[in-house]
């Protein structure tokens, strides 16, 4: 599943190559699973509306739509890729490809195109029940990690019964953290996964708070990690997966001390760490 790196390296893509470009109309399979919204209500509202930003929320990739006359103001467009979802920018003459969910003509003659083979990708609209009043922007479950502060990422975790990592998946608590990012940044921060969260000392969550950004903030600047099937929305895959230090590196040598990667199960997810460097 594309976590935040990926989903802001899509993010940064679509917004450069579309902001300020007009939906003019729109096309949505028939499949039910892709959608959290109607289809046909998502056409409707699309239809004419100016891109005038796309960013990140968590996971989430949200696309501001300025307004048509006599239109709702402050509407978006709320994709979010799954496991398998992709969101491309490509030329119409280009073959539409296989499990193909929503394609967006754009005025400029371009296509936006949310491809998802395994149909765990939703899209929506954000902001059509709420006429009467300036519609809530789309705010996701959980805090920022790019942004929390250090006091604020302790009070998050310090009174949680739960493993440290199975903490930081919590999407509910911090938004856009997965596998890969939470044990990239524990191996940074030297704490063992199964570690109880509020059992760490102090220091050690300020070392987990700067681990998470520094290789959050690394991952954004290599284009995200392609482990499976994720590209940006020009296709191009990413390059971060050339740094990682545990995740998918069972019995492999510690990049540090030489001892080999371990891999267990925790809350369900495959957990990679240095049995060394990690306590």
């Amino acid at each position: 599943m594309p976590e935040l790196p990926e989903v802001e390296t899509i993010a940064r893509g679509v917004d450069e190559r579309l902001r300020g470009d007009r939906i003019e109309t729109t096309w949505f399979s028939e499949k039910s699973e892709p959608f959290n919204s109607p289809p046909q209500l998502m056409a409707t509202e699309l239809q004419g509306r100016l891109i005038d930003r796309v960013h990140r929320v968590g996971k989430h990739i949200v696309f501001d739509l300025a307004d048509r006359p006599a239109a709702t103001s402050g509407l978006q467009w709320i994709v979010h890729l799954g496991m398998t979802g992709r969101l491309l920018v490509a030329d119409p003459a280009t073959p539409v490809p296989r499990h193909t969910h929503g394609v967006l003509h754009l005025a400029s003659g371009r296509e936006l195109r949310f491809i998802d083979p395994r149909r765990f990708g939703r899209m929506a609209i954000h902001g059509v029940s709420q006429r009467k009043t300036a519609p809530k922007r789309f705010q996701g479950t959980g805090q920022e990690p790019l942004t929390i502060s250090r006091d604020e990422f302790a009070a998050l975790f310090r009174p949680r019964r739960t493993p440290i990592k199975a903490a930081l998946l919590n999407q509910k608590l911090l938004q856009g953290v997965g596998n890969i990012y939470a044990d990239e940044s524990l191996f940074r921060a030297g704490i063992r996964p199964r570690r109880m969260a509020r059992h760490l000392k102090r220091a050690e969550l300020d070392r987990l708070h700067a681990g998470l950004q520094s290789v959050l903030k690394e991952a954004i600047s290599l284009g995200g990690s392609s482990v499976s099937d994720y590209v940006d929305a020009d296709g191009v895959a990413g390059f971060f997966q050339l740094e990682h230090r545990v995740y998918l590196r069972t019995g492999l040598p510690c990049l540090v001390c030489g001892t080999p990667i371990r891999r267990i199960l925790l809350a369900g997810r495959g957990t990679h760490y240095c049995p060394h460097c990690q306590r």
